[in-house]
């Protein structure tokens, strides 16, 4: 593939320029217009543009540099003259890079040792290995001068401690305010006397493909990196990066370390987190994808009004996918939309109208493309309002208005903590309410005791167990409650044999203790 270098391309926009005056039919040929070589001499020696004399345009050709049609013909159009391709990002630059920071996360991890099970050996050296320190590298935005700082949630994940380095060169503590594994994002909060430089967070809904970007994080740890592009595709699902389906591609190199970085429109304002990639090297091949800003903003409120946890508006409607099965079934001329799988009964969606089978086309007026363009479209609106939802229903197009309130907390909604020697032990456990199920990322019809956490080391996580997993079942009793769990795992049994369900599917375990 051939390079060219920035001062190859102006030079050859002169050419270009020179010819077509020189060539065009209906230009008058002026004779002490300069030839070819001595303008390309004059260009070389620096001299500036007006030496070159063009002929007036007539006015009935076409223009020279026929402009897009459109509403965004005056703000949007390719460059053309020798002085808007000579323009820098260097002033956008400038006003940005400062509100990027690197983030570092460490996190101590126990290994079991080679002699752990040997009565000998333990005696001398012990059950455990010294720790080792595990750690990553990422970036992160400022998105507010009070010292709030938006990253990756993968940057930050299981560590025990989290540091900030801002572009000037000084280093702060953080704490972790919020952190949501389905959006992949995270809040974090330094402190210091003086104000931080940061990024007001723009609209990303009001981005078009072909939009110059660009990227600024800090790629393999050599330092803060500013790289440009293009919006290739917005609202980019099934990326296998998170559960989250909505995602800006840009073409603007993004590689490790860019996790957490600024996505910046040319009007200075943030328009998404830098997330992953696609690659089969490991390095950037021009297919990155950022987080929108809109979802942004909303976490980041989140985290002003104190939550540890994205929350998200409740419906009480569980949707699916619409196949070209489901479409022809329906009359659909194509897949779009989001269908209606299940509703809960006196929820907002059951209050609007809505009803299982019917299919969103549009929210709000905008188009649902796919189901996960309105899970985006939902988690962006704020608790208490109210959407207005256009819906097939029974062969028929019509307007439904459904209101999003809180997810319900539940009649216990009390964690309750497990110790002794059991295999539950280790686990906190809870009874799964709406508000419960979304902070655990599940859904929102799935009922039953649920383990919320398991400490490190413990009986529960040697015995397998894992966060999400709904106990069904121990030594022949149903659980039901939260304490009919804490009663079982009392019992004293050399044989434990338990139920659990994990992503909708059934395990039964037998273990001797």
């Amino acid at each position: 593939m051939p390079f060219f270098h920035a001062r190859s391309i102006a030079i050859a926009t002169v050419l270009t320029a020179a010819v077509l005056g020189a060539a065009l039919p209906g230009h008058a040929q002026d004779s002490s217009a300069k030839g070819l070589g001595e303008v390309l001499s004059d260009f070389l020696r620096g001299k500036k543009s007006e030496e070159v004399p063009v002929a007036p345009a007539p006015a009935s050709p076409a223009p020279m540099a026929p402009q897009p049609a459109g509403p965004v013909a005056e703000s949007k159009r390719l460059p053309f003259s020798r002085d808007e391709v000579q323009l820098s990002f260097a002033p956008l630059v400038k006003e940005t890079a400062p509100a990027v920071v690197n983030v570092y996360a460490s996190q101590q991890v126990r290994a079991r040792s080679p002699f752990q099970g040997d009565p000998f050996f333990e005696r001398f050296f012990g059950d455990q290995m010294p720790p080792r320190v595990q750690s990553s590298l990422g970036s992160g935005v400022l998105v507010d001068s009070s010292g709030l700082v938006v990253t990756n949630f993968h940057v930050i994940r299981d560590a025990d401690e989290v540091k900030v380095a801002t572009a000037d060169g000084r280093e702060f503590e953080s704490k972790v305010l919020l952190k949501d594994e389905s959006l992949d994002l995270a809040v974090l909060k330094i402190e210091a006397k003086e104000p931080f430089p940061a990024l007001s967070i723009g609209d990303s809904d009001a981005l078009e493909v072909g939009d110059l970007v660009l990227a600024i994080g800090n790629p393999f740890g050599v330092g803060q990196t500013t790289t440009s592009g293009i919006v290739s595709a917005l609202a980019r699902s099934h990326i296998g990066v998170s559960d989250f389906g909505f995602f800006i591609q840009t073409d603007a190199a993004i590689n490790p370390g860019n996790s957490g970085g600024a996505l910046v429109a040319m009007g200075g304002k943030l328009i998404g987190i830098n997330t992953a990639i696609y690659s089969r090297s490991g390095g950037s091949i021009g297919i990155g994808f950022a987080i929108p800003s809109n979802i942004v903003r909303a976490v980041v409120d989140s985290a002003r009004n104190g939550s540890d946890y994205f929350e998200r508006p409740f419906i009480g409607a569980g949707f699916e996918a619409v196949t070209a099965q489901i479409a022809e079934a329906l009359g659909l001329g194509r897949p779009q939309g989001a269908l209606v799988a299940s509703v809960i009964a006196d929820g907002p969606a059951a209050k609007g109208g809505l009803k299982a089978g019917d299919v969103i086309l549009a929210m709000n007026t905008i188009p649902i493309e796919h189901v996960d363009a309105l899970g985006y479209r939902l988690a962006t609106q704020a608790i208490g309002s109210s959407v207005e939802f256009k819906v097939l229903s029974g062969g028929a197009e019509k307007i439904l208005t459904v209101g999003l309130i809180r997810a319900p907390e539940g009649e216990t909604p009390a964690q309750v903590s497990i110790d002794g020697s059991s295999p539950f032990a280790g686990t906190t456990v809870a009874l799964l309410s709406p508000r419960l199920s979304q902070k655990l990322r599940m859904p929102d019809q799935v009922t039953g005791v649920v383990v919320v956490g398991i400490k490190r080391n413990s009986p529960a996580a040697r015995s397998g167990f894992m966060p999400r997993d709904i106990v069904r079942e121990v030594n022949g009793t149903t659980i039901k409650t939260a304490d009919d769990l804490v009663k079982a795992a009392a019992e004293e049994s050399r044989w434990w044999r338990f139920t659990v369900e994990r992503e909708g599917r059934l395990m039964r375990q037998v273990l001797r203790y």
